[in-house]
């Protein structure tokens, strides 16, 4: 298992929350941060040591590219590399995802890849890169996608199965992205799941989904994180633990953060599948 996060539910901890998790250490089973707001060091860094003194911590990246169709950005490898021997750190995350070309072009958005094989050689390389650089196993995030790629020669589960034989790399698996690709693109969930390596799977994100509506009476579902984890997700949550058997389990909200407590209910909402499951036998592979 790619992660030595505890096999139970946590939360993202964004700016808001900062203050009142270091005055007042609320029980959480363990925290997510975005790597690159560290990279500079200074005070966030200080910050950042003394939660992981108090809890497990996951970084999650959002700026790497490793779908691009261009090696990894080397500086921001390097500053990953510092951040890790900075700070304990129990899993490290990125998402599979295109941002840049090979003139270090980037964009801000999180870009689908065609799942191809001469893709997958790609792929491949840039993560057996990173993972060589911070000399550790990389948990990789299913996307979110609005539009697939002609000509794909795989499905994005087969894809995911292929990069982690091929590197060794774990797999972050997003039960909202999920659902929101299945609404929207019509993916089949379930041949998804069947071609996930069980072992693989270190971590997993829950979020809310924003809804657009068009003139047409078409609607849109975005991965916004910026609303409760809906009824749909939840029950399809409930089945990926069901299937894999627990696994430490995050809480995602990125806009409009709410109060701290209602992170902490969304929690124990994920804490309660788990321990569900626990007692049906369902412990972690």
């Amino acid at each position: 298992m790619p992660t030595s996060l505890p096999a139970c539910a946590g939360i993202g901890l964004r700016h808001r929350h900062y203050r009142q998790v270091l005055d007042d250490s609320p029980a959480l089973g363990w925290i997510e941060l975005h790597s690159e707001n560290f990279f500079d060091g200074g005070t966030p860094l200080a910050m950042l040591q003394r939660l992981a003194a108090r809890y497990p911590l996951s970084l999650h990246g959002v700026g790497l590219g490793l779908g691009a169709c261009a090696r990894p950005d080397p500086v921001h490898l390097a500053a990953l590399k510092q951040l890790l021997a900075q700070v304990p750190t129990a899993a490290v995350s990125e998402h599979l995802s295109f941002n840049h070309d090979d003139r270090l072009r980037f964009s801000n958005d999180l870009l689908p890849i065609p799942y191809t094989r001469a893709m997958l050689v790609q792929v491949a390389a840039n993560v057996s890169e990173a993972q060589d650089t911070i000399g550790r196993p990389l948990l990789l995030e299913n996307l979110a996608s609005y539009l697939a790629f002609p000509g794909n020669e795989m499905h994005e589960g087969e894809f995911l199965a292929e990069l982690v034989t091929r590197t060794g790399c774990g797999l972050l698996l997003d039960i909202n992205n999920l659902y929101v690709n299945q609404i929207n693109l019509g993916m089949d969930v379930d041949a998804f799941l069947n071609a996930l390596p069980a072992a693989a799977i270190g971590e997993i994100h829950l979020a809310g989904y924003s809804e657009r509506r068009f003139d047409d009476g078409s609607t849109l579902l975005v991965d916004t994180h910026s609303r409760p984890v809906y009824p749909a997700v939840w029950q399809l949550y409930r089945q990926v633990i069901a299937r894999f058997g627990v696994r430490p389990t995050l809480i995602e909200w990125d806009i409009d953060v709410p109060p701290l407590d209602t992170l902490q209910a969304e929690a124990a909402t994920a804490q309660s599948v788990l321990d569900a499951a626990m007692q049906q036998g369902g412990a972690r592979d």
